[in-house]
């Protein structure tokens, strides 16, 4: 299936958004810090054929305007809201690789009636940074740094907290704190 090109203008800022198409449940597809729309392309195309998939430039990237006023968090989430609003997606499904991720958090967070639930890829709420031993090579073990590898602790940050305050549709699904939707 191919894409069609749409163009959300929000305060005079222009996000250029990929329309898969698709029946059923809208998902919107935002991506990371310096990406565009195109590396959602293969998920995109394998989606479509069940789900509606658009997938958008983020402001400052991709064909979106590339150089806005306004890169605050909140621009962000008010553009995710125009573009929702705009293609007339009801509840989407966000899902959002780190930056946005971020974004998608923030605009659930902040419109939770607009959002069937979240899906999201390298992000996270912010919280304790992980760490595990230094192993020298002899075999011993001294101080703790940062490690990409180390095992994840399942914890309970303000965030999480204040995410399902009031959200009885909100649970806490995952071992690392994430939240997930109950489906309804």
């Amino acid at each position: 299936m191919a894409w069609s090109e749409h163009v959300v203008v929000r305060d005079g800022v222009r996000l250029t958004c990929r329309d898969w198409g698709g029946p059923g449940q809208p998902i919107v597809l935002l991506h990371g810090l310096a990406g565009h729309t195109g590396e959602w392309d293969v998920l995109a195309q394998r989606l479509s054929s069940g789900y509606r998939v658009v997938a958008v430039d983020q402001r400052g990237h991709g064909a979106s305007e590339r150089h806005p006023r306004d890169v605050s968090r909140a621009a962000y989430v008010a553009d995710v809201i125009a573009v929702v609003d705009q293609l007339a997606l009801p509840r989407p499904v966000l899902v959002g690789q780190s930056l946005g991720g971020h974004t998608a958090m923030l605009t659930a967070a902040a419109h939770t009636g607009l959002v069937r639930a979240l899906v999201l890829v390298e992000a996270g709420p912010a919280g304790q940074t992980r760490t595990a031993p230094r192993t020298s090579a002899d075999g011993s073990t001294h101080g703790r740094h940062r490690s990409p590898h180390a095992k994840r602790q399942p914890r309970s940050s303000a965030a999480d907290q204040s995410a399902q305050a009031g959200r009885p549709g909100w649970r806490n699904a995952r071992a690392d704190g994430g939240l997930a939707s109950t489906g309804t």
